[in-house]
């Protein structure tokens, strides 16, 4: 059995080499076409790389980069052009890239290290005379993906091949993409929506769809890009389905909505449970992508109003533990714990205590113990509850409580700092940042540009709250009950990159 990336790759582009692969508004690409550019952009790689940073935009040619990486044996590690400098330098000190693979218009950011352009020479070059040969290694890393961290410090999953090839047949299982499938390739590169978006797609024989950031600037022009390509497979946050299930109608291509990152209430589909089949998935990236699936029409909202997460995908087990590692019995409640071939190696870099998730097994596996608590209905089927620790999702991304606040004590005109979450009328988490300046003549747009430099806008609390001191309580801890609390109602959903 092939379990290499660019190993199914190569076997779909000699079934199918003139089926479209990837669809732009100007053009589009076959497997045979997309298999070409991949050797292009390898063959320019020196002997010997290891890592390679990818800082592009969204099209073909970023695409084709990324199969090159694994092509050559390598790992890529993803960055948005956008993300803040501080942030993407990070990544690529900490995964120790050997070069970045990037755009003329971004080399300034990336000033620090090696680049290699794509619209530079490699896509126009002719292919090379000599027949350069790669290995590839089901236990090669295949990424790197950076979530937000405890410690202070975005932390980077690394992940294998052979993670990502369990994924695909996983997915492949269960959603049964083929050739004529068009998947719509939305999310951001660092997320691992992304890893699903493009690998459970071109490695299956389907085709993606990448939309223009025009395309992209509300929900009725996206809808419109999803018509014009046939468009029949979309995967995103609960937000994205939200603002759809508001729509009259969606595209009649559409068969397969999956919703993703973040809890799935009933009322941000109950419109759409009709239209197509929608699936609540669910997984950290530490286990790859999705650890599991619910077919939402087949069941309904919990009391609370959220579906449930459904079951184990195909190759892998979820058993719910208590602090002990023991299982506990049906309808009570302990963490998620997954085991299976989507458990990753774990982060790069210092992160031995967050290392400590990762569990060996005496038969040679590894089990993760993701830090949600669930519950196991009568159906079998799994009900998210919440964190046990202070990580939140905002807008279907994960954040650490205490990287931001780690990021605020670096402020320069902040002299004490705590970040607390809360949920607004929807339910929807947000942060409020308590802070005690050096100099009353603070200004919160300061504090807003400081910490802009190394957290994502997400990141960044959405309230700050400037105090003489922070209240404590007996224990000596912050004493929230003589913090201001500033409320939130609920709004319209956006996504935020």
């Amino acid at each position: 059995m092939i379990n290499t990336v660019y190993g199914i790759f190569e076997e779909i582009v000699k079934k199918q080499s003139e089926a479209v692969a990837i669809i732009e508004n100007k053009r589009a690409m076959t497997f045979q076409e997309l298999s070409e550019m991949v050797d292009m952009i390898a063959d320019s790689f020196p002997d010997g790389t290891k890592a390679v940073g990818i800082v592009m935009r969204h099209r073909a040619e970023m695409i084709a980069s990324i199969l090159a990486v694994l092509k050559t044996g390598a790992m890529y590690v993803p960055a948005e052009p956008t993300f803040p400098t501080g942030r993407i330098h990070y990544m690529m000190d900490e995964a120790k890239v050997d070069f970045v693979l990037t755009e003329m218009q971004f080399t300034s950011k990336l000033e620090d290290y090696e680049q290699i352009c794509s619209d530079c020479s490699i896509c126009q070059a002719a292919p090379g005379s000599e027949t350069r040969v790669y290995r590839q290694d089901e236990d090669d890393l295949a990424y790197i993906l950076y979530t937000s961290g405890t410690t202070g410090r975005p932390k980077g999953v690394s992940v294998t091949n052979r993670n990502v090839c369990h994924y695909v047949r996983a997915f492949e299982n269960e959603f049964h993409p083929k050739p004529g499938d068009v998947m719509l390739q939305y999310s951001v590169c660092s997320f691992d929506i992304f890893v699903e978006e493009v690998f459970t797609s071109l490695l299956n024989g389907a085709a993606i769809a990448i939309p223009s950031d025009d395309d992209k600037k509300d929900i009725k022009s996206l809808m419109a890009f999803v018509e014009r390509h046939g468009v029949t497979m979309l995967s995103g946050f609960p937000y994205l389905l939200a603002e759809m299930n508001h729509l009259d109608s969606i595209p009649r291509s559409l068969r397969l909505l999956i919703s993703g990152g973040d809890v799935l209430r009933g009322h941000h589909v109950d419109n759409l449970i009709d239209k197509a089949e929608v699936y609540n998935t669910y997984g950290p990236s530490e286990t790859t992508v999705c650890a599991s699936y619910y077919r939402c029409r087949d069941g309904k909202p919990l009391d609370d109003g959220t579906y449930p997460i459904g079951k184990a995908v195909l190759g892998a087990e979820i058993k719910i533990l208590d602090n002990e590692g023991n299982e506990v019995p049906k309808g009570e409640t302990g963490e998620v714990c997954i085991f299976g071939g989507g458990v990753s190696n774990g982060y790069i870099g210092d992160h031995d205590e967050e290392n400590k998730a990762f569990v060996k097994l005496p038969d040679g596996g590894r089990m993760y113990r993701s830090g949600d608590l669930g519950y196991i209905l009568p159906d079998g089927n799994i009900a998210f509850l919440h964190r046990k620790d202070t990580q939140i999702m905002i807008y279907g991304k994960r954040v650490e409580i205490m990287e931001v606040e780690s990021k605020l004590y670096q402020c320069s005109g902040v002299e004490q700092a705590i970040v607390r979450p809360f949920a607004d009328e929807e339910g929807l988490s947000y942060m409020i940042a308590y802070i005690v300046p050096k100099k009353n003549d603070l200004k919160v747009s300061q504090v807003r540009r400081e910490l802009a430099e190394n957290l994502m806008p997400f990141m960044i609390p959405e309230f700050i709250v400037k105090m003489p001191q922070i209240p404590l309580n007996s224990n000596g801890k912050p004493d929230m009950t003589r913090m201001p609390v500033v409320m939130k109602e609920g709004k319209t959903y956006e996504a935020i990159d």
